[in-house]
C-alpha cells in the first residue's frame, strides 16, 4: 500500500472488540492505528493502571482505495461497521492520525493530561456522579488526583473534593 494514496477511515467495532478487530483487520493487509492511554482505575482500595482505548470503540484503518476492498472491512470479526457518509467511507482529516501518534510517549501509549489546569476561582462543572452538572468553583489540589471545589448546595458554599476527571471548565 502506498502510503500517499491511504486515507485514514474510522471503524466502530463491537462493544470490547477493539483488539479482536484490529488483529482481523491487520490479518487482511489492513494498516490499523488503536490509540490507547494508561487510565488509572481503583478498586477495592487498590489502584492499577490498564492500557485502555483513547475512543472505546473506535480504531482507524488506512486504505487504498485503488488497491484495497474498503467493503471488506465491514464483514471482519470484531468490526461493527464503517463509518461512512452516505455510500462512501467518510475519511479522516489530514494530519488527525499523525497528531495522535505525536502525543504517545516511548511505550506506545497516549500521554494524557493529569492535573488540571484551573486557576483558583475559575468556574467548573462537575461531569458524573452525585454532584453531575452541578456548577462551582474551583479552590485548588487536593491532592495528586484530587481537586477542590465549592457548591451552592442549600444556600451556602459546600466544599467538595472529586476526582480531577469528573471536573471540566464551565
Amino acid at each position: 500500500m502506498s502510503e500517499a494514496a491511504a486515507r485514514w477511515y474510522v471503524v466502530q467495532t463491537q462493544p470490547n472488540g477493539e483488539a479482536k478487530a484490529a488483529l482481523n483487520l491487520k490479518r487482511q493487509g489492513y494498516e490499523i492505528y488503536l490509540p490507547r492511554y494508561l487510565k488509572r482505575r481503583s478498586h477495592a482500595r487498590k489502584i492499577d493502571i490498564t492500557a485502555r482505548p483513547l475512543f472505546p470503540r473506535y480504531l482507524f484503518v488506512a486504505v487504498d482505495q485503488a488497491t484495497q476492498r474498503w467493503r471488506a472491512i465491514q464483514s471482519t470479526f470484531g468490526v461493527a461497521r464503517l463509518v461512512c457518509n452516505g455510500d462512501a467511507p467518510a475519511s479522516v482529516p489530514e494530519g488527525v492520525v499523525g497528531l495522535l501518534k505525536a502525543r504517545e510517549g516511548a511505550d506506545g501509549f497516549i500521554r494524557m493530561e493529569t492535573r488540571p489546569t484551573f486557576a483558583p476561582g475559575d468556574k467548573v462543572r462537575v461531569l458524573s456522579g452525585a454532584f453531575t452538572d452541578c456548577a462551582g468553583l474551583f479552590t485548588g489540589l487536593a491532592d495528586h488526583d484530587r481537586v477542590a471545589i465549592l457548591l451552592d448546595m442549600l444556600g451556602r458554599k459546600v466544599r467538595v473534593l472529586l476526582d480531577a476527571s469528573l471536573v471540566s471548565a464551565a
